[in-house]
């Protein structure tokens, strides 16, 4: 749960009929909306990212909210994602019985089709094999929740129970060879049940799955687009900010980026943003940042130079978490020094995204694990003295770059590669020292190079260097080294809690291996990541 005052998402859609808040102070009638009850699996944000696919809103809220509220927010559907925990385990998150005669369509997925089984006379018990990975699956009968899908289909399961021997009110819709209640469907009201997981991008036809279930079985029309989020917005922020300022803290990133271009599309001259630079930046970062919002959105810039302070505070520290932690507590000392010179500011806006929300373990009032530690998700001290504004907290990053087209930023900072909120120190593995960090930024500059002059930087959701904190033997001539390695990581991706490894060419690689080795003092050899998230994270720190 994130710290005051951060405002979680399930209290965002506690506050009443037809009204849905954006987290930026937007109130007005609800669009088309689909809640998803979230019992704590890592997966269940991209449920709402393949419902929004369908230009359908969707949040996510927490598994027991009850069905008074929900009544009152008046959802086309529910949906109950899948969860760590056994249903019949005691203390298990369950859903409000209430919600399944509320006459709204019910889908669950994995947990959720065994919670809504259970809760309605059937039996879920250990299988006699847990199912994990790509699954073959049968579909038994077409149409409805299957329209438009084969009838041999690869899915994703992750699940040790299954639910057992269905009751006469079911109907199986798919098996696969371990599960033979795969797909179920109550014959007499609009509830439905998938074992497998049609929002991760392994399962074929996933998104149709979804589809049907919003569309056809919903009945939504697909109304909600960026542009009505837009409108939202501005005229929330107006009403909320009155004449005050509002400070947004820029990194030179895509996502504070848009932040400021929609603040300064709703307030004007009443923003002011601070960048600090923190020593930890990508070449060229500070220069960029100053020619696009000072020169380009002409707002009020103030850049404060604390690259001595970063630096000192992080020497000697080598665990990730602890340097997160660290230049986190050091952004707030600066920011709110810088702040104190800004007269008639009392909001701070952030440009926090719903996968950093999900992997800080702070979107609901439920059980989702905490991941990593965000800097800028409930990071923020009791006594800041600012009230806080996120209004891409619901917002996944495909659609940040939906909404930078909207409101005119250029496409060479809309398409920039995620940058980490602790910069370079999360991929300076060990101790970060100035040394390290020069080496680390010009191994990274030729590996967005190379990727340019291939071609492929747009095709490569994310690419970057890491200096590992390994010296391997080499040779230079007729001299033995014994220097640094790099390691380079370029991903393809979707939604960014999941992704694969990029296969770059071998003469792409060879081309970033011979400039880094040749160019980059310290550096004798080059590697390159080969992994996935998961089991692995798309930072290495």
């Amino acid at each position: 749960m994130a710290q005051h005052p951060v405002v979680p998402m399930a209290t965002t859609l506690d506050a009443g009929p037809a009204a849905v808040d954006f987290s930026g102070g937007a109130r007005s009638e609800a669009p088309e909306l689909v809640l998803v009850l979230d019992f704590g699996s890592q997966t269940a944000q991209l449920i709402a990212r393949r419902v929004r696919e369908q230009n359908v809103f969707c949040q996510l809220v927490r598994p027991d909210l009850s069905a008074e509220r929900i009544r009152k927010l008046a959802p086309r559907g529910l949906i109950l994602s899948g969860g760590p925990a056994s249903v019949y385990d005691k203390g298990a998150p369950l859903p409000d019985p209430r919600i399944f005669d509320l006459g709204i369509p019910i889908l669950g997925i994995c947990y959720g089709m065994q919670a809504i089984c259970r809760a309605l006379g059937n039996e879920v018990s250990p299988g006699a094999h847990r199912e994990f990975g790509r699954t073959s699956c049968r579909v038994l009968a077409d149409g409805d929740l299957f329209d438009r899908v084969p009838g041999e289909l690869t899915v994703w399961m992750s699940h040790g129970d299954q639910v057992k021997g269905l009751s006469e009110q079911w109907v199986p819709l798919a098996s696969t060879g371990d599960c033979p209640a795969a797909a179920v469907k109550h014959r007499t009201r609009a509830i439905y049940g998938l074992q497998f997981h049609p929002e991760v991008t392994h399962t074929q036809c996933g998104g149709t799955l979804l589809g049907n279930f919003v569309k056809s079985i919903c009945g939504c029309r697909g109304t909600w687009k960026m542009s009505s989020f837009i409108e939202q917005q501005v005229t929330g922020l107006r009403e909320r900010v009155g004449n005050k300022r509002v400070i947004c803290g820029l990194s030179g990133g895509v996502d504070s980026s848009v932040v400021a271009a929609l603040l300064f599309k709703a307030i004007g001259k009443q923003l002011s943003c601070i960048f600090v630079n923190n020593g930890l930046l990508r070449a060229g970062e500070a220069e960029s940042v100053r020619r696009s919002f000072g020169d380009h959105f002409r707002t009020d810039l103030h850049v404060v130079d604390a690259r001595e302070q970063f630096l000192s505070e992080l020497k000697g520290i080598v665990d990730p978490q602890q340097k997160r932690k660290t230049i986190g507590r050091v952004f707030i000392e600066v920011f709110q020094a810088e702040a104190r010179s800004i007269p008639d500011a009392e909001f701070l806006a952030q440009g926090t995204l719903y996968p950093d929300v999900i992997e800080s373990g702070a979107s609901v009032d439920g059980p989702a694990a905490t991941i990593k530690h965000h800097h800028n998700v409930g990071g923020l001290p009791d006594k800041l003295g600012f009230q806080l504004i996120e209004p891409l907290r619901d917002l996944f990053k495909d659609e940040v770059r939906t909404l930078g087209h909207e409101l005119g930023l250029p496409d060479e900072m809309i398409w920039r590669h995620p940058f980490p909120g602790p910069g370079l120190a999360v991929r300076c593995l060990g101790e970060v020292r100035p040394e390290r960090l020069e080496v680390l930024r010009k191994a990274d500059e030729i590996v967005l190079d190379e990727l340019r002059k291939a071609g492929l930087y747009r095709k490569v959701q994310q690419a970057f260097a890491v200096l590992l904190p390994v010296q391997s033997v080499g040779v230079m001539g007729d001299f033995r080294t014994y220097d640094d390695v790099v390691a380079v990581r370029a991903i393809q991706t979707e939604d960014f809690m999941t992704a694969d490894w990029y296969p770059l060419s071998c003469d792409v690689l060879q081309s970033i291996s011979t400039r880094i080795t040749n160019s980059v003092r310290g550096v004798n050899r080059v590697v390159y990541d080969i992994s996935s998230k998961p089991p692995s994270t798309i930072e290495w720190e």
